[in-house]
């Protein structure tokens, strides 16, 4: 009929925080179910001090139960308070904004980056967000709102820098130039499980040095490749809010007087980036001292209780690693400090302080969401349903049956999925290492190939799953820079930018660990994906 208007549904988006609420609440009559149902399973763990096998029952844990909501409630703040990205985050935000407010990043981009290829500083960005799992978790935390900034200084879509860092930091997860932390927390495991099979069996920190260098550098080009021609296109053009501040105005001046503010303001510029680079090269040379054992007044990062040198530098007590956030922090204060004074764009202390607020404004919105991802995810580890679904997919690698090339790739599927519900390597890693390496060793491939193994499982899927705690530092920012408030960006959404990356990388993976295997190439010094 003519006349007749057709309705159309508007639509509603929640915002991630309702999201995350919605999901606890779900995920706590989930957890009285499965409990009802009694979802369990058994895995197994290494004595450390007989080198035998553990059997571990694991069952789910009703949380919509008085123990559970006694937990829920008592454990809110320390919840929130020790989830690790909190206070790296306001670390970081802190010199950022410095940095910022002083005009520093603003003549960095204008005199040096804005040069620079985009295609290049997108590979930069991507490649050092890779190798940041040398230091746990870093990346995300400096990474994300710095990428967010240098884009939209350089007149592209933040967004784009937001997806390019928490993408390399993500995707490529446990590849760097140097071994760190993760061979730190993996080895002892992987060497008890390789014990378990050959008595004299010993996994060096650099076993996996070769091809994790190789893969860093490959996965980075690919992921450039990735951002630049598949996701920007997507994205488009980042449109600020109009200020009235940005108004045109017709000026009449003097061309001479124009002039010559400009040759003062480039005078200006020189000189604090001038004082800003002797600062950051005098603080870096400091830090590199601070990692340094037996010479005077140096190691002052190192935990010289570990007896090897990795393990003081990225060892669990380690001051360097616990400590890293707060020099990079205090690496942007100083150098913006500096830049600030040279180039006379602070006058005292007040300034940057006032300087601060612009950068600060934003992060309550974040915190916001922190709190309530702490939550979720706290009470999903408190429930066991993840560690469940990890030893399932342990226990199905152990009895699958396959050896060889199969075996090494069935094992990567179910890292993955395992991945999505324990995020944590080292955390999976307790429950795979014992069936794994075991099952790779009988098929005459390498402890340390089956390490290699969790690292590429883990980071098939690091980027997709909300139960990554960094996941709220990438969605946070998203909507920081959304300029449309009514219409957030939904987890959903968050995920579905990155989608092309998952998908394309993924198979770069595969592809990769498949042609090293069958070529036969050293993984490290001395060691081979085969024994």
């Amino acid at each position: 009929m003519q006349g007749k208007r057709k309705l159309k549904l508007k639509k509603f988006y929640f915002h991630p925080i309702t999201v995350y609420i919605i999901l606890t609440i779900l995920l706590l009559i989930l957890s009285a179910i499965l409990s009802g149902l009694q979802m369990q399973a058994t895995y197994n763990t290494i004595s450390p001090t007989t080198n035998e096998l553990e059997s571990n029952l694991i069952t789910v844990e009703n949380m919509l139960n008085f123990d559970g909501m006694k937990y829920i409630f008592s454990n809110a703040m320390t919840n929130f308070l020790s989830f690790a990205p909190l206070g790296m985050l306001l670390l970081t935000l802190f010199g950022l904004s410095i940095a910022n407010s002083t005009g520093f990043l603003e003549t960095l981009c204008k005199r040096i980056l804005i040069k620079t290829n985009k295609n290049i500083l997108t590979f930069i960005i991507i490649f050092i967000a890779t190798i940041s799992s040398l230091i746990n978790d870093v990346g995300y935390v400096i990474l994300i709102p710095i990428s967010a900034l240098l884009f939209l200084l350089n007149n592209r879509n933040p967004y784009l820098g937001i997806i390019a860092a928490f993408s390399g930091a993500s995707f490529g997860y446990g590849v760097s130039l140097f071994v760190g932390s993760m061979e730190v927390n993996l080895i002892p495991d992987t060497t008890s499980a390789a014990r378990l099979i050959d008595a004299s069996a010993h996994i060096s920190l650099t076993s996996n040095l070769f091809i994790i260098i190789v893969f860093s550098i490959i996965l980075s080009i690919v992921g450039t490749i990735i951002i630049e021609k598949i996701i920007a296109p997507r994205l488009g053009k980042y449109k600020e809010k109009e200020e009235l501040s940005k108004t045109e105005e017709l000026i009449i001046a003097d061309a001479k007087e124009l002039e010559q503010q400009k040759i003062e303001k480039e005078k200006k510029e020189k000189r604090g980036l001038k004082a800003a680079l002797i600062t950051a090269i005098t603080l870096i040379v400091l830090f590199i001292y601070m990692i340094i054992p037996n010479l005077p007044y140096s190691g002052m990062l190192l935990d010289m209780n570990e007896d090897t040198y990795l393990g003081q530098l990225f060892g669990t007590s380690s001051y360097f690693q616990d400590g890293f956030t707060y020099m990079m922090a205090l690496l942007l204060t100083l150098v913006g400090i500096a830049y600030g004074i040279g180039a006379k764009s602070i006058k005292n202390d007040k300034d940057i302080i006032n300087g601060c607020k612009e950068t600060f404004m934003p992060i309550g919105e974040i915190l916001m969401l922190i709190f309530v991802v702490s939550q979720f995810t706290s009470v999903f580890k408190q429930t066991n349903i993840g560690t469940v679904i990890a030893s399932w997919c342990a226990s199905a690698t152990g009895n699958i049956g396959f050896t060889g090339l199969p075996l090494v790739i069935f094992s990567i599927i179910m890292i993955a999925i395992a991945n999505i519900f324990v995020p944590t390597a080292s955390s999976k890693w307790e429950i795979f290492a014992p069936v794994m390496v075991p099952a790779f060793m009988q098929s005459n491939i390498s402890a340390p190939f089956a390490q290699f193994i969790l690292r590429a499982g883990t980071s098939i899927t690091a980027g997709i799953t909300p139960l990554l705690a960094c996941f709220a530092i990438y969605i946070g920012y998203l909507n920081v820079y959304n300029q449309n408030k009514t219409k957030p960006i939904t987890i959903h959404k968050s995920i579905s930018y990155v989608l092309p990356y998952f998908g394309i990388i993924s198979i770069t993976w595969i592809l990769l660990i498949i042609g090293w295997y069958l070529i036969g190439l050293p993984l490290g010094p001395g060691v081979f994906s085969t024994i």
